[in-house]
């Protein structure tokens, strides 16, 4: 090894053990205020580096002494993480400030598309512009596109015994690290050099019911004079929770505005009734035979429907029918896991300095949640779908109809049995080399591939065979379909032999990869007067697929499953890029950084290149002040799932706004509306309809801009404040069609009229209308005032606008005191001061989107930290404030949401920490909203877990 080779090793030894100190201790200041026992830990598990590898944080390729550079970054470290009560990353990552999107979980989309995955939305962006890196390299996205329509990261699948610590950058990184960078960038930075052996056992439950948890992890490493191994193991396990286990939650009496005059009501479980009779018109329910709810094991009640007159707002009697108040309670609000992790990492050192290393982490997990019970609601046919209108030939009735059955966990043999079961499995392998170049620049080689699989069964009714045995053949062949219902079925329940023969186990299977391979180059390329100017220089490439394969049963074009559609897809890019950095130093105590890179992408899209750019100024006038700032461009390519999206549906209940409008109706009513206006409602306007997406092609990339400008000031050694100003701007972003957004532009289009009865914009022969009435297919409706809906087609565009501004704070304090022991506090604050959003370029930009009543994102957030230690004993509280949102009225604002979470840990021996944890302290479960009358009557962004309490041993072995 040269002399000149040795300087630079000695030299990366010491700033890497600097900047892990400044990282893990430095920045977390209040969350890790160590014990002797975590001082021991850190000893014990941080080895003195014997290799080339330095630390770099986030949004630079440039290695630096400085940890904070012109762009604000977010510190969590592994200890943080703990102290703070969190077993996972996504649970931790879920309470930083900068994550104020309203994203899907666990609690709104158990029924849906990704009910397993867990995604973050930085800056309310969207889930899929930030992007998740581990150890700076890019993660395969999660195999199940959001909603069924877009690609996403999951932040679920990350093993949390191997995390060294969490980097967020917040804000445009594409110069950096190309597409998806445009909120920012989640790195994962996982443990290295790791020297010894920890093993910790974790196990919990919710105080209200459920959710009971155990949590096992094993770290360890070992190092020679030219190797290091660090390996972890993770198992985690805990049960569902479900609705039913909440009382808040778990039927509909729990409504806190029942509807107008004629109060809560159930969901009609065993139903006809009579359709195609005048509006209004009284008693329209035929009365099952009496007995007929007391059949199904007292789930059902008997109940008389009432509904409100159009005209006169007085009520009156639709009729009897069963009615079910619990059927809501039997969805899960949290999952079942049953995950197990590893991670291994060794280095190599070779005689001429070079090192060899390999990286290697897997995932497993099984889980299982229930998105509720099922429901007919009419007749199916193969390849059409269902029939909610028929004509019922029984005698006594001989007319139209439109019927609802809702099945109950009795009929299934047990709730257990409507779960949806996960089985993933992920794998990221890395192998590189890295060195020295000339003996000025630092030079790293690495290729890696990462697997994401992952494969979902769900139970789900047959369509033919639910009609043969509940409504027999159709007996006609035109007109309005004529089927003989077969009552006695219909009235009864099924047992769970009758169930499984109605019924198929659906099986969907994805995949992900991502390969790619970079090089990296680094150093000092020459001195100014007031420094080196640093440099750094990337070549990448990059190949990124997917494979999504659903059930036949449930493709729009077979619809053979029950009121269920999915969607296949398929297909990959390939990208080349080369980019570069630049940090240089105009005066000792000013530096710029300039960053540029060229993307090439091979696809079927019309993305063909990307060119973007970034560039930072750092000020110190003095030592404890930093002041910066920060432009740059960002873009994202089309998520692949809205190019290769090879037809997908879903059944929803919308509003028919063309039918509502032609019959003098309001679909929304003004805010002083005229005496007699009639609010649309009833199952004449809003009905179940069928809406079809395909992939795009012809999608050009996302483009954005990011601007940041703050300080950060070390006021005394103790006391340290950030403050920064965030401005991003994203153009041509890609939207669904949605369906309520075709059915209002169709009405519009047809009748001249908005929801509200104003002039619409657009005229029915503008390019504009024509388009989207070709996109609503009716079919003629005896009886009804229009045509009726029949299908939707949607599909992504490139039309929405959207720009945030804000404010990010932070501040930390240390006190240390002899008789009281150490003290460490720190407070984190971001807060949303305007956002401007445009759908589509046919509408007005909404400059104050931020206080729409109709905005569900965060305008603020808080998280805090009170941390203290003396002697053996450490102690922590932490905080998180979701700030006010929209009633669900749109009246007003309910207040902001408090979490608090408590721990305190005491160390036994030397070897042995004990530890117990509260989180949720106050059992908070959501703050209150007296009008919020739509189930689970309080906004799905909020937790129903209530207190979790858990103990935890940690046992280290020399």
């Amino acid at each position: 090894m040269t002399s000149r080779t040795q300087l630079r090793l000695r030299r990366s030894q010491l700033t890497s053990a600097i900047l892990a100190t400044f990282l893990i201790s430095g920045m977390a200041l209040a969350q890790d205020t160590n014990t002797e026992g975590d001082k021991d830990e850190d000893q014990t598990t941080t080895a003195p580096s014997q290799n080339l590898d330095r630390i770099e944080v986030v949004g630079s390729r440039i290695k630096r002494a400085e940890v904070e550079g012109p762009s604000p970054v977010t510190v969590i470290s592994s200890a943080q993480l703990e102290k703070e009560g969190f077993v996972s990353v996504s649970d931790a990552l879920e309470t930083i400030t900068q994550n104020s999107g309203s994203v899907q979980n666990e609690l709104n989309s158990a029924g849906g598309f990704t009910p397993n995955g867990s995604p973050i939305d930085l800056r309310g962006l969207g889930p899929g512009r930030t992007l998740l890196l581990i150890n700076g390299r890019r993660a395969a996205d999660y195999p199940f596109p959001y909603n069924g329509q877009s690609n996403f990261q999951n932040f679920g699948n990350i093993p949390t015994a191997a995390v060294e610590r969490v980097e967020i950058l917040s804000g445009g990184a594409s110069a950096i690290y190309g597409s998806d960078a445009v909120a920012g960038v989640v790195n994962i930075v996982l443990k290295k050099n790791y020297e010894g052996d920890v093993f910790k056992l974790r196990t919990g439950t919710a105080t209200t019911g459920g959710g009971d948890f155990a949590d096992l992890q094993w770290v360890g490493g070992k190092t020679g004079d030219n190797w290091s191994l660090t390996y972890a193991l993770q198992y985690f396990a805990d049960e569902p929770i479900y609705a039913y286990q909440r009382e808040f939650m778990d039927s509909r009496l729990d409504n806190p505005l029942p509807p107008d005059v004629v109060g809560i009501q159930p969901a009609a479980a065993v139903r006809i009734n009579r359709v195609g009779l005048p509006a209004n018109t009284p008693n329209t329910f035929i009365a099952p035979p009496a007995g007929t709810c007391d059949r199904f094991g007292g789930e059902y009640v008997d109940w008389t429907f009432r509904a409100v007159h159009s005209v006169t707002r007085l009520p009156y009697t639709q009729g009897n029918a069963c009615g079910y108040l619990k059927d809501v309670g039997y969805q899960s609000i949290t999952n079942g896991n049953n995950d197990l992790s590893g991670y291994l990492y060794g280095t190599w050192q070779f005689d001429n300095g070079m090192e060899g290393w390999a990286s290697l982490t897997g995932f497993h997990s099984k889980s299982e949640l229930s998105g509720g019970v099922e429901f007919i609601s009419g007749p199916h046919t193969d390849g059409v779908g269902i029939t909610s209108t028929i004509f019922a030939t029984n005698p006594g009735i001989n007319g139209n109809v439109q019927v609802q059955r809702i099945f109950t966990p009795q009929e299934y043999g047990g709730i257990e049995n409507t779960n949806q079961k996960f089985d993933e499995k992920s794998a990221d392998l890395a192998v590189g080399l890295r060195g020295t170049f000339a003996d000025r620049f630092d030079w790293d080689f690495t290729i890696g591939r990462a697997d994401y699989y992952a494969t979902r069964t769900r139970p789900r009714l047959d369509g033919s065979a639910v009609t043969d045995y509940f409504f027999g053949p159709r007996l006609n062949t035109t007109g309005t379909p004529r089927y003989l219902i077969n009552l006695d079925r219909f009235y009864s329940p099924l047992t769970p032999a009758q169930y499984r023969s109605l019924s198929t186990i659906l099986k969907y299977e994805s995949h992900s990869w991502v390969n790619q391979g970079s090089f990296v180059l680094s150093g000092d390329l020459f001195e100014l007067p007031a420094g080196p100017v640093g440099f750094a220089a990337v070549l990448e490439g990059t190949q990124q697929g997917y494979d999504l394969n659903s059930p036949d049963a449930i493709l729009p074009t077979n619809r053979l499953a029950y009121n269920l559609t999915g969607t296949n897809g398929g297909g990959d890019r390939d990208r080349y890029a080369i980019g570069g950095e630049l940090s240089i130093p105009i005066f000792e105590s000013l530096k710029m950084s300039l960053a540029g890179r060229f993307d090439k992408y091979d696809d079927i899209t019309n993305v063909d290149d990307a060119k973007t750019w970034a560039a930072g100024l750092e000020w110190r006038p003095f030592d404890s002040l930093l002041v910066r700032g920060n432009y740059s461009t960002s873009f994202k390519a089309p998520d692949m799932h809205y190019v290769y999206n090879e037809g997908s549906g879903s059944f929803g209940n919308a509003l028919d706004t063309y039918r509502c409008l032609s019959t003098g109706g309001y679909a929304t009513l003004p805010p002083s509306p005229p005496a007699g206006a009639v609010l649309c409602g009833g199952t004449t306007n809003i009905y179940s309809v069928f809406a079809t997406s395909m992939g795009e092609p012809t999608l050009e990339e996302e483009t954005g801009k990011s601007f940041t400008a703050g300080f950060v000031w070390d006021i005394m050694d103790s006391l340290s404040l950030s403050i920064d100003y965030y401005d991003i701007k994203l153009e041509g972003a890609v939207a669904n069609l949605s369906s309520t957004f075709i059915l209002d532009a169709e009405g519009g289009c047809r009748t001249g009229l908005t929801r509200t009865r104003q002039t619409y914009q657009f005229d029915i022969n503008s390019a504009f209308c024509q388009e989207i009435i070709s996109r609503v297919t009716r079919n003629p409706a005896i009886g009804e005032p229009t045509d009726r809906i029949s299908e939707i087609r949607s599909g992504p565009v490139n039309q929405s606008y959207e720009r945030v501004t804000g404010i990010d704070a932070a501040m930390k304090y240390r006190l240390d005191t002899e008789r009281f022991g150490n003290y460490g506090f720190s407070m984190e604050w971001s807060h949303r001061l305007s956002n401007e959003t445009q759908t589509f370029a046919t509408d007005p930009i909404d400059r104050n989107f931020r206080d729409d009543p109709g905005n569900f994102d965060f305008r603020s957030r808080i998280r805090g930290s009170v941390g203290w230690n003396k002697g053996d004993w450490t102690a922590n509280l932490f905080m998180t404030r979701y700030g006010s949102l929209p009633n669900w009225q749109e009246t007003a604002r309910i207040a902001p949401y408090f979490i608090w979470n408590v721990n305190a840990s005491k160390k036994i021996t030397d070897k042995l920490t004990a530890s117990f944890f509260v989180n949720n302290l106050l059992n908070n479960f959501h703050p209150d909203d007296s009008g919020f009358n739509s189930y689970p009557y309080f906004w799905r962004g909020y937790s129903p877990v209530g207190r979790e309490i858990s103990a935890q041993l940690q046992y280290k072995f020399r």
